[in-house]
């Protein structure tokens, strides 16, 4: 491209206002909730950055979709509409809608999973790992050792350590039940994995027999990434790259929150016949019928028409630009950021940003604060609070002490993110003036969705 500025490849035809606040509005709301960003009411935020997933504003053809949607019970063309779109880039045998992501991954940890088994990943995420855990099932974590390191730039820190991976199998023979690589790695900073590292994944999988899944939520992004840096790959079709993951794979689960370009939905895709009936059985008795699971016909087709415009490249050049420029707008004012750019959001190392505080006092929750009571940005902590506490109730610091800033699609423009980087810059002039927090009350699972925290004295 000839020019600096970012455009976006879209027209804006509706809007929704944001409120002005104040800052002691702001303190006020966030002492409300517990200085737990998501107890904040949306009214009181002005750029909501916590996620990136079912936020995203739906194109005009997505809208004129939801009015084709049939809402018969079973059989409906909706549902052939979506699992035809879902196979022209994953060309899994069986798939099973459900409301969203979470709700696939509980239904295969549910047939898989149990007591004495373990599953390995580049790097579970958190709901991924509590469904894991809540069937007795250990959930571990297998990236590369630049993917633990913020400030690496290796241009795929979300590989799985492969030599890792085949020395776990050889440990943990019969016990491993399905490996799962988790496209970008969310946990990591958003971080891509090579195709590279996916082949040599699926030859130790074969190798030990085990099968191998797609936590594949971001699936686009990573395609874009492998075309943007991986030799051999430039100038190929996005869509292509993800058709050539997809066939490394046994199967998938997907939040269609994320790069389907949905509000709510999701899918389990998979070969298997026996595993498929298995978990068609659950889908029924926890989601609804197996050609709906949970949603609603016209959220079908709105999910059947995300899935086409997703891959379009003048759609992911803007997307991955516009994190990009936030994230190296931050890196220039001496905020330590994540490196590379992920593709959906802008990773704070908070732990390095606020030495002062240490990790069980947690730094990202202090930082996260510290930004909507400055500017009314709501983010959120990936680290300590985030990961909780091991089975058995203790708790470690999190290998990396983060604030995710998730980027909506299509939702922001630049001058919200030229914002966004004014209120960053202002946070981490104070940064020496943060406290960290204690808990006050907390969940055994998921805590960070509703505990309740008191800044330290």
């Amino acid at each position: 491209m000839a020019f600096r500025t970012i455009i976006e490849p879209f027209r804006i035809q509706s809007v929704a206002p944001l409120r002005m606040t104040t800052p002691e509005q702001r303190r006020s709301a966030i002492e409300a909730a517990g200085y737990n960003l998501f107890g904040l009411h949306s009214d009181d935020v002005m750029i909501d950055l916590l996620t990136d997933s079912g936020t995203g504003a739906m194109s005009r053809d997505q809208w004129a979709a939801i009015q084709h949607g049939d809402e018969s019970y079973a059989g409906s063309p909706s549902f052939e509409i979506f699992r035809d779109a879902v196979q022209g880039l994953f060309p899994f045998k069986h798939v099973i809608p459900t409301h969203q992501g979470r709700a696939a991954e509980k239904i295969i940890f549910t047939v898989l999973g149990g007591k004495g088994r373990t599953i390995p990943s580049n790097t579970h995420f958190d709901t991924t790992r509590a469904n894991i855990e809540y069937t007795g099932a250990e959930a571990v974590d297998l990236v590369i050792a630049e993917g633990r390191d913020p400030a690496n730039l290796h241009p795929f820190k979300g590989n799985m350590d492969v030599a890792a991976l085949d020395a776990f199998l050889d440990r943990n023979a019969g016990r491993v039940p399905v490996v799962f690589v988790t496209i970008t790695n969310n946990s990591g900073g958003g971080q891509p994995v090579s195709l590279a590292n996916l082949r040599a994944t699926h030859a130790v999988c074969r190798k030990h027999g085990v099968p191998l899944f797609l936590d594949a939520c971001r699936f686009a992004e990573n395609a874009w990434f492998i075309r943007e840096r991986e030799p051999g790959q430039h100038d190929r079709a996005v869509a292509d790259i993800v058709r050539d993951m997809a066939a490394l794979a046994d199967g998938m689960t997907m939040s269609a929150k994320k790069d389907p370009m949905g509000n709510i939905g999701g899918w389990l895709a998979l070969n298997d016949d026996a595993l498929a009936e298995q978990c068609r059985n659950l889908l029924i008795l926890t989601e609804g019928f197996p050609t709906y699971g949970g949603l609603a016909g016209r959220d079908l087709e709105a999910l059947a028409q995300g899935l086409k415009e997703v891959v379009d490249h003048d759609y992911l050049r803007y997307r991955i630009r516009s994190t990009a420029y936030l994230g190296e707008a931050l890196a220039r004012s001496g905020i330590p950021v994540v490196q590379p750019i992920g593709g959906h959001a802008v990773y704070l190392d908070a732990r390095a940003l606020l030495p002062q505080i240490a990790p069980l006092q947690y730094p990202g929750q202090a930082l996260a604060v510290a930004l909507y009571e400055v500017g009314g940005v709501r983010g959120c902590e990936i680290g300590t609070v985030m990961f909780g506490r091991h089975p058995d109730g203790s708790e470690q610091p999190a290998a990396l002490d983060l604030v995710r800033l998730a980027i909506p699609r299509r939702t922001y423009t630049q001058s919200h993110i030229d914002y966004v980087i004014e209120v960053c810059q202002e946070v981490a002039a104070a940064a020496g003036t943060l406290r960290g927090y204690r808990i006050v009350a907390e969940p055994r699972q998921l805590r960070h969705f509703t505990a309740r925290f008191a800044p330290l004295a």
